[in-house]
């Protein structure tokens, strides 16, 4: 792969010494929406992700070319000019990046070439976005010697795509590609950012992602509408609980003091995050007993909750999951990401995995009118230089 990638970098900016880096993609295999609702996540990086063969410049002019939009041809500015264009597409989450750096002070004093290659579907909700961030952090670290840690890097990749692109997502994306680490998921506490990482021993079991191939993007989903209904939630909830965030509550004081959101909508928007979050809690405490079969139930009592309470499936995502759970050999599955689009995550019995594709992949086909796409993917570390 380095090999390849280095010849058409040479193709597209010349020769000379050049250096490879990689960043995940991530699932997260349970905890939907509760990042920003100061609650527990349960991601993982994957083996696929974002390539990169980068170089320093003399001057302080950045290029940028992705193999994966190569129609849109090498993207340039400079770095003291920096903003968002919405002609600079792609680019603008390695140019937040950057900005978001400097102006937290990080010197960076010459231009740079970079190519990207991704093997994370695009638009599929396995954050190819938030991997492109970290990726460029990681290189600018490298680069010019920056000192940053990887939790800062996660930080401060969110804060670009809060404040460049404009999506008021949560951190777990970025720390979990970050902070990845082969065979191990990411118990992560979205309040505090405090985290274990537990080791995901499915005995038999492979973690299979179902992209929809229902193209959505975050900023002009209803993520930040969801986002602001929490908001408006805690804030009503907290006339009469002192909480600083919705995953502070359990189930019974939620169920308590639920009467004092005033509006039916928003009631049903703020119980996913406060279930959910108890429901991921429970499920790492299953995995940690070996019990698979109940967080497969967890998995599947996750996704009935995003789509009538959080309403975020649709109708893609919805049949990929039902379809899935009428399967031989399927421990559990849900909409794993923001929704509207996007993937499921499903655990499978491995002997069941080519049946499982057959089947889910005929119906939904017959069903929406176009093909899904299905990736057995295993676990792996954060990013790196090859």
């Amino acid at each position: 792969m380095k090999e390849k990638l280095t010849k058409e970098f040479i193709k597209i900016f010349g020769e000379g010494e050049t250096t490879a880096f990689f960043s995940p993609g991530r699932v997260n295999l349970i905890g939907e929406h509760t990042d920003y609702n100061g609650g527990h996540v349960f991601p993982c990086a994957l083996t696929i992700g974002t390539y990169a063969i980068a170089r320093k410049r003399t001057d302080n002019k950045l290029k940028f070319y992705s193999m994966n939009f190569e129609s849109v041809g090498v993207i340039e500015t400079l770095l003291d000019e920096i903003v968002y264009k919405k002609e600079n597409q792609w680019a603008n989450y390695p140019m937040g990046v950057l900005k978001v750096l400097m102006g937290k002070g990080f010197v960076i004093n010459s231009g740079m070439e970079i190519m990207l290659f991704g093997n994370i579907p695009n638009s599929s909700g396995l954050s190819s976005s938030a991997s492109i961030e970290v990726l460029t952090a990681f290189i600018a670290k490298t680069f010019f010697g920056l000192t940053l840690d990887l939790v800062e890097i996660a930080k401060l990749t969110q804060k670009a795509e809060n404040e460049f692109i404009g999506v008021n997502c949560g951190i777990m994306d970025q720390f979990a590609i970050a902070m990845g680490k082969k065979n191990h998921a990411i118990f992560l506490d979205t309040a505090d950012l405090s985290f274990e990482y537990a080791p995901i021993e499915l005995e038999g079991a492979k973690v299979v992602i179902v992209s929809s191939n229902k193209k959505r993007g975050l900023g002009d989903s209803k993520y930040n509408e969801r986002r602001s209904e929490c908001e408006a939630a805690l804030a009503e909830l907290q006339t009469v609980c002192k909480i600083n965030a919705l995953g502070d509550l359990t189930e019974a004081e939620f169920e308590a003091n639920k009467h004092v959101i005033g509006d039916e909508c928003r009631i049903r928007r703020a119980k996913h995050a406060v279930y959910e979050n108890v429901r991921t809690v429970r499920a790492v405490e299953a995995l940690k007993k070996n019990d698979i079969a109940l967080f497969g139930e967890l998995m599947n009592a996750s996704h009935r909750s995003l789509r009538d309470d959080y309403e975020v499936t649709g109708i893609e995502l919805d049949t990929l999951v039902e379809t899935a759970w009428d399967q031989p050999g399927v421990i559990g599955s849900r909409m794993t990401g923001a929704g509207f689009g996007g993937c499921t995550v499903s655990l499978v019995k491995e002997e069941y995995i080519p049946s499982f594709i057959e089947n889910v992949g005929k119906i939904y086909k017959e069903k929406i009118g176009y093909a899904a796409d299905f990736y057995v993917v295993e676990i792996g570390d954060g990013p790196c230089v090859l």
